[in-house]
């Protein structure tokens, strides 16, 4: 089955069925699927560049003798994510509802990087969605 051996002829193909108007010809059941796991990736993404600059701001804040050019610069990009997914899909802001559960993955993985503890880390996100969205970088 094309769906199974190249998505994206797949997807043209669908695409041109559905324009031709031959609506029994079309794979109904995996396109909706593919629609429906649109949704998720796109929330995924969101999801993960908040992730991204949490983790980058508790290595910041909390080792700064280590601050590189590097985190500022994924702070950075990710934040221009943050920016393009909410202008391109504004419904993406109900998922701020989700930090505390973001915050709690990105604590883990900065205590990975660093070789801090978790405990070392606030229990909750310190940092406001405005915080995390605006040039601001914490001040030790």
């Amino acid at each position: 089955m094309l769906y199974e051996t190249d998505i994206i002829q797949w997807v043209e193909q669908q695409v041109s069925l559905i324009k031709e108007g031959r609506y029994g010809e079309v794979d109904w059941s995996n396109l909706l699927e593919e629609i429906e796991d649109l949704s998720k990736r796109e929330r995924d993404r969101f999801l993960s560049s908040l992730r991204l600059i949490i983790q980058h701001l508790l290595k910041w804040e909390y080792q700064p003798e280590r601050r590189s050019r590097s985190w500022e610069i994924t702070i950075q990009r990710e934040r221009n994510h943050i920016q393009r997914y909410l202008r391109d899909t504004p419904s993406l802001k109900r998922y701020w509802a989700d930090l505390p559960k973001v915050y709690r993955d990105a604590r883990a993985d900065a205590a990975n990087e660093t070789g801090l503890s978790d405990w070392d880390f606030p229990e909750n996100c310190p940092y406001t969605p405005e915080q995390i969205q605006s040039p601001w970088l914490p001040l030790t």
